[in-house]
């Protein structure tokens, strides 16, 4: 079976994380993720990625929903979640909107830059901190793209440019080191040809 990894450089990239690629799904307020969620999720990637070694002419969908994509990202995805990111969660909106939230230790970016604007956010902002960021995915043809909307940091509003900023920093690998920049194309994996973002789940079509 080809192996395939599910990355969350967007945040919300979710973000950021999101952070991305492909984390969708429906969960109410007041429940919190599970390892029953975790487990199913879990299953569905299986599924996924078998059925792109034995894909058929009919279109396969697999619906994952909110809670199943927080239970994997609080139980199972440890190892893909950069360091100094802590508890990644998103929220599914619908009409492809996508909102997510983690915890970043914004002191290592900071240090990035020493010359910076005392209108610069990332001048004064110290520590762990939440950032929040909400956009669009679009994912059909077998790309995904991820349109910015709006960001915060704490109860701050930010510009896309302190949000690109967090994300290359926190997606950078020996092969992008200078991260993922949050408009550009992305190649869905195993065979997915769109997703389907709706109301508190997403459907994956293969």
């Amino acid at each position: 079976m080809r192996s395939w990894t599910i990355r969350y450089p967007n945040v919300v990239a979710l973000s950021l994380v999101a952070l991305s690629a492909i984390a969708v799904g429906g969960l109410s307020a007041d429940t919190g993720p599970s390892m029953e969620g975790a487990r199913s999720a879990k299953q569905k990637v299986a599924e996924i990625a078998q059925f792109a070694d034995r894909p058929v002419r009919q279109p396969h969908r697999t619906t994952v929903t909110e809670h199943e994509v927080n239970s994997y990202l609080r139980f199972e995805a440890g190892a893909q979640i950069p360091s100094g990111v802590v508890d990644p969660a998103i929220t599914i909106v619908g009409a492809g909107r996508v909102s997510g939230r983690v915890l970043v230790d914004l002191d290592a970016v900071r240090k990035q830059n020493s010359q910076r604007s005392l209108f610069d956010p990332m001048s004064y902002v110290t520590g762990r901190v939440p950032v929040t960021a909400t956009g669009i995915l679009k994912a059909s043809n077998g790309v995904g793209r991820f349109e910015f909307e709006n960001a915060a940091i704490g109860p701050v509003p930010v510009p896309k440019l302190v949000l690109q900023e967090i994300v290359s920093y926190y997606s950078r690998t020996p092969e992008k080191p200078a991260g993922i920049a949050l408009d550009d194309p992305f190649t869905l994996p195993a065979g997915i040809r769109e997703i389907v973002v709706q109301a508190g789940r997403a459907v994956v079509v293969q």
